[in-house]
């Protein structure tokens, strides 16, 4: 075959005798014709049929400067068949061999729908279909949709003149009783899937119990069978009458689905039973509109629109992305919802609550000291990369645990909790009054004091505690814990002339990472109703008792989230540095409470002498960038997915702008410590 720009070679490669996948490259070739847009030679002469074919399109159709390209083709193409009977006979038998051979079916039941049972399975198949190459030698017409058209087509196929979509319908189409009878085995097919889905027990038990009442999911496929029947029969009356219920029972279909979104939204979301709710609906629809093009009185006109929406659809098979974030966003908005609830509680409103905040702070800073040395005796015994990671993990981990237990606070986990909290009190509106503007600069300087006071807590007691075991040692054993070389190791990592400034950012990913995965771990555990497996299970009943048991299901539930939190950040600062060194990525971490604690450890085996040295107030320097970049980027991130994933923009920012500025320069102390009066109305209303 020639250039697919040839019309007359193409016509004249139309072999009804052609194999399978032949018939199938014909059709490919051939719209691939009608899109190419080649000056001069067929081309040309398209623009001359133009007027050729005014008596079937409208005026202002045949204006090529308006016209789509594709469109003057098309008609080009059928005014040429329609002159020589020989080229209309090739074009046929073509058309009718590969209606024959076709599963079109699967083209209206199919196409648009995962092929899999799951969000994964789903999400796999749609990365295929970009890497890998399609083939005509299929039976599939779904299949074979994506390789025929592009989602781009829709521009031009929206503006055939009716007149021009019926001559092209006579000609490629399989005629209307044998696609009444595809479209309703179409129907049939898909009415399987949403009674299945309906009954499918993720979905059933999550509906609402009143809208199931009247079987909307049982009633569905009598219906359609009623329909399929009266269509055939040529029954008008009972046809319409038949239509209507089924549309009813799509809608009940619909509303019962709606219900499951709320039900996931308090007790857990699953991405696969977002997946399957969503193929549920879509398919409702789909139904509906196979059930109007069978009904409608101009079946050319709702042809076209469904030929429409099928090449819409090909945008959204291969959008992965779009995928993703439609799918995420739910357990996106359920993990932001649940740090905003734990975030609210680290922001100190009151001067007691500033109090009690640095006194977990205190207690956070403590721990943490421990864990300074115990970072340096795992140092110590030289394992290989991957177990001294992981050693290093597990220490990061327990103390974080530690932590949590005695009910203390670390600084660096606040930002990725707060920022939710403060993001659920962002002003969204178009307009918004000068108190809700006031509110949210008041839950901005709260913010700020509260992470000021964890910063102040965990620094405050972590370096003097290191350097007083230090001190203790050396006058107990004549050396201190941690010695020279270690120290001087400490001055080298530490200083901001090397890579500290990066790999703090990189600790602040890992910080935000981890309440990405506390969330994740207590919509699991709501959504599993692990709490209450705890608590009746009749093993774990008959081992701890009655009373044991539903105290422990409580704990879990309470504090699910706070351990899943400390393992997975004690286990990414140590486990992931490791494994990017084994992929040749020298990246490591830089956590500013533990690098307060080393060059604690420094200054207590180097002594006062190092205070004049400059490569420790380089140090000095360096804590207070990982500390900036510690808590900011962990809290730009987090506010970035509280944001998208409660859909708000931002309208004001400018005023929010001022707002700060103005408090800050009227009130900077406020951002530092609490005013006496800083409890405001809005904040004892909301509390």
């Amino acid at each position: 075959m020639t250039a697919p720009w040839d019309l007359t070679a193409l016509i004249n490669a139309a072999d009804p005798r052609a194999g399978l996948a032949e018939r199938h490259l014909w059709l490919v070739r051939l719209m691939e014709w009608l899109r190419r847009d080649r000056p001069g030679g067929d081309a040309a002469s398209a623009s001359a049929s133009a007027s050729a074919s005014a008596a079937t399109a409208p005026a202002d159709a045949d204006d090529p400067a308006r016209t789509p390209q594709p469109v003057l083709r098309l008609r080009h193409l059928l005014n040429q068949i329609d002159r020589h009977d020989p080229l209309r006979e090739r074009v046929q038998g073509l058309v009718q061999a590969f209606w024959r051979d076709i599963d079109a079916a699967a083209l209206f039941a199919d196409l648009g729908f995962g092929t899999r049972l799951s969000f994964s399975g789903e999400l796999l198949a749609r990365l295929q279909t970009q890497l890998l190459p399609g083939t005509p030698e299929t039976r599939d017409l779904a299949a074979l949709f994506g390789l025929v058209f592009r989602h781009e087509d829709a521009a031009w196929l929206q503006v055939v003149d009716p007149a021009t979509v019926a001559r092209a319908a006579a000609l490629l189409g399989p005629g209307p009783t044998p696609m009444q009878g595809v479209l309703l085995d179409a129907v049939t097919i898909l009415v399987s899937a949403v009674q299945a889905a309906g009954y499918a027990p993720a979905l059933r038990q999550r509906m609402e119990p009143a809208l199931l009442q009247d079987e909307p999911f049982r009633q569905i496929t009598p219906a359609a069978a009623a329909l399929r029947l009266a269509l055939l029969e040529g029954r008008t009356d009972d046809t319409l009458r038949e239509a209507a219920f089924v549309r009813a029972l799509l809608d009940a279909c619909r509303r019962a689905a709606d219900s499951v979104m709320p039900h996931l939204e308090a007790y857990g979301v699953s991405i696969d039973i977002v997946f399957e709710l969503d193929q549920l609906q879509a398919r409702t629809q789909r139904i509906e509109a196979l059930v109007d093009a069978l009904v409608a009185p101009d079946r050319v006109a709702e042809g076209q629109r469904l030929l429409l929406a099928l090449v819409h659809t090909l945008r959204e098979l291969r959008g992965v992305r779009a995928l993703v974030a439609r799918h995420y966003s739910l357990l996106a908005r359920r993990v932001a919802e649940r740090s905003a609830e734990t975030g609210a509680h680290y922001i100190a409103r009151t001067r007691a609550e500033y109090r009690t905040m640095l006194r977990r702070a205190a207690i956070g800073g403590s721990v943490i000291a421990g864990t300074v040395f115990g970072k340096f005796a795992l140092t110590a015994l030289g394992l290989t990369a991957f177990w001294a990671g992981l050693a290093a993990g597990l220490n990061y981990a327990a103390s974080f645990l530690i932590v949590m237990l005695l009910h203390g606070t670390v600084a660096t986990k606040q930002p990725a909790m707060t920022a939710p909290a403060l993001a659920a009190t962002l002003p969204s509106g178009r307009s918004s009054s000068d108190e809700e503007i006031e509110a949210f600069v008041d839950r901005v300087a709260q913010l700020m004091r509260s992470q000021f006071a964890g910063i102040a807590g965990n620094l405050a007691l972590c370096a003097p505690l290191v350097i007083g075991v230090q001190w203790l040692a050396t006058v107990l054993t004549g050396q201190p814990l941690v010695g020279p070389a270690a120290a001087a190791y400490v001055l080298d990592s530490l200083t901001l002339l090397g890579p500290t400034l990066l790999f703090a950012a990189f600790t602040g990913v890992l910080l935000f990472a981890s309440s990405l995965i506390a969330g994740w771990a207590e919509n699991w555990f709501v959504l599993h109703r692990l709490d209450s497996a705890i608590a009746w299970n009749p093993r774990i009943v008959a081992t701890l008792g009655d009373a044991r048991a539903k105290r422990t299901a409580a704990w879990w539930r309470a504090n699910v989230s706070g351990v899943a939190s400390s393992v997975s950040l004690g286990l990414m600062l140590g486990v992931v540095p490791a494994f990017a060194a084994f992929f040749g990525l020298p990246l490591d971490v830089r956590h500013v409470t533990l690098a307060t604690g080393q060059l604690g450890a420094a200054a207590g085996a180097l002594g006062w002498p190092l205070l004049a040295e400059p490569a420790f107030w380089w140090c000095v320097a360096g804590i207070a960038g990982i500390g900036a970049l510690n808590l900011g980027v962990s809290f730009w991130l987090a506010f970035k997915v509280a944001l998208r994933s409660r859909g708000v923009r931002v309208q004001d920012r400018a005023r929010i702008g001022r707002a700060v500025r103005r408090r800050m320069g009227r009130q900077p102390l406020s951002f530092v410590l609490p005013p006496p009066d800083c409890v405001r109305k809005s904040d004892a209303g909301r509390r």
